[in-house]
C-alpha cells in the first residue's frame, strides 16, 4: 500500500479544496440566486426645492430606468439622475432588470411643498386677476 492513501493530511487538503470550490461557485452564482438590487441614498420625503437629484447604487443589473426613462449607471453600479418635482405628491419608480430577465422595483415618494413666501407664476397671476376683478352684485 501507498503511504499517502490513509493520510489525514490528504483528507484535510481535499476538504479545503472542495470548500474553496464551493465558495467560488457561490460567489459566481450570486446574480442568479439574489437577482438585482437597488439602494437609494436620497431618502428625502418632503422638500421645498422643486429640483432634486436621485442617487443610489444598483447591483447585478443589466438595465435601470426611472419612470420609464433609461438611467445611466457606472461600472460599479452607482447612478445619479436629476428630477424636477411637481407641486404636491411625487412618486418616482426605479425599475432594474438583470441578464436573466428578473426585475426589481423600488418607489420613492416625495412631497414638494413650495416655500409659503414664493408662489408659482400661474397661481400668482390667477390670484392677482381674481382680486382685481370687481364682482357684480346680484
Amino acid at each position: 500500500m501507498l503511504p499517502y492513501r490513509d493520510s489525514r493530511l490528504t483528507y484535510i487538503a481535499l476538504g479545503i479544496f472542495f470548500l474553496i470550490v464551493l465558495g467560488y461557485a457561490y460567489y459566481e452564482a450570486r446574480g442568479l440566486l439574489y437577482g438585482p438590487s437597488i439602494t437609494v441614498t436620497s431618502s428625502v420625503t418632503e422638500v421645498h426645492d422643486p429640483f432634486v437629484t436621485i442617487k443610489g447604487q444598483a447591483d447585478r443589473i443589466a438595465g435601470l430606468s426611472m419612470n420609464g426613462k433609461t438611467v445611466p449607471v457606472t461600472e460599479n453600479g452607482a447612478f445619479e439622475e436629476p428630477y424636477l418635482l411637481s407641486i404636491g405628491y411625487n412618486r418616482i419608480v426605479l425599475d432594474a432588470t438583470d441578464k436573466y430577465g428578473r426585475s426589481r422595483r423600488q418607489a420613492i415618494e416625495i412631497v414638494y411643498t413650495p416655500v409659503s413666501g414664493a408662489k408659482p407664476a400661474t397661481a400668482a397671476a390667477s390670484t392677482e386677476t381674481a382680486s382685481t376683478t370687481p364682482v357684480a352684485p346680484h
